[in-house]
């Protein structure tokens, strides 16, 4: 989820809540707050636990609450995964170290260390584009063993080394990369984490309900038609936090600008597309998601 800001780039609670119950009311099973399309590198801790509590109070039970508290230091996630922790979260996320470019035991002991400092469980982040180091899948399979780290989002662009995970725990694993939702759910993924799913959530969730109504074929076909709008938003050049928002009308802090016009433009009509997609295909079948 996006995090609102006010036109003076203050963090927007009101604006967080309604954000959160439209998600929420369109399909959005849960809501992942203070991660990179959030622009959690932006928002002190005050504002990420606030954050946290905010939408906690305004879904309830009606979705899960998943909190962000990666960082580059492991005292510093330990904190933060305790604040999300008071301040209501269901879940942490928690990516892998960024920057120091630690070994794999280092790794692992980072996350094994935030596991056991909270309650609340843990969704391991895969993205070695960003942090430059891989979780590797020996390191995934050992830290499995660890009965609070229960999931992974997956952006390592590994599908071979995703499914030998799958099929050897009891993960659940989370696309983390828009173009592999489909597929990775195909083998036995749990499902995705989405930034398009901001401005589009119920065209997003209409391509697993598809596959799951045993109708592979319209979820081929409606996952096509999302792919416009799917790469305008994450593969363009812009980040997904700055597309995101350009179509909410929300404004983004620095150092991240804001879309042009002609961006804008280009977005809108690739979404107005993917909705009217979605709503075309709506009546074709009777949606029954996995549990």
């Amino acid at each position: 989820m996006v995090t609102p800001f006010t036109a003076s780039y203050e963090l927007d609670l009101p604006a967080a809540r309604e954000l959160a119950e439209h998600l929420v009311d369109n399909g959005c099973d849960g809501l992942v707050l203070n991660g990179t399309t959030g622009e959690s590198p932006t928002t002190s801790d005050e504002e990420k636990t606030a954050l946290v509590r905010a939408v906690a109070e305004a879904v309830g039970d009606r979705a899960a609450v998943v909190a962000g508290v990666g960082s580059a230091s492991t005292a510093h996630t330990v904190a933060l995964a305790r604040a999300a922790e008071r301040a209501g979260a269901d879940g942490l996320l928690v990516v892998t170290p960024y920057y120091s470019r630690p070994p794999q035991d280092a790794v692992e002991a980072h996350f094994r260390t935030v596991a056991d400092a909270t309650a609340l469980p843990v969704m391991l982040y895969d993205i070695p584009g960003r942090t430059g180091t891989r979780i590797e899948v020996d390191t995934v399979l050992r830290l499995a063993e660890h009965e609070r780290i229960v999931a992974v989002k997956d952006c390592a662009y590994d599908l071979l080394g995703s499914t030998k995970v799958i099929g050897r725990t009891s993960l659940a694993y989370y696309s983390g990369c828009e173009e592999l939702n489909l597929p990775l759910y195909a083998v036995g993924g749990a499902g995705y984490v989405s930034t398009v799913a901001n401005v589009a959530p119920r065209a997003m969730r209409a391509v697993l309900d598809a596959y799951d109504a045993a109708a592979p074929a319209e979820a081929a076909r409606l996952n096509q038609l999302a792919l416009p709008l799917v790469e305008l938003m994450m593969a363009s050049g812009l980040p997904g936090a700055v597309t995101a928002k350009a179509l909410l009308g929300l404004p983004v802090r620095g150092p991240l600008l804001p879309a042009s016009p002609a961006e804008v433009v280009r977005l809108g009509v690739a979404r107005e597309g993917v909705l009217a997609g979605a709503a075309a295909g709506a009546g074709r079948l009777r949606s029954s998601p996995r549990p």
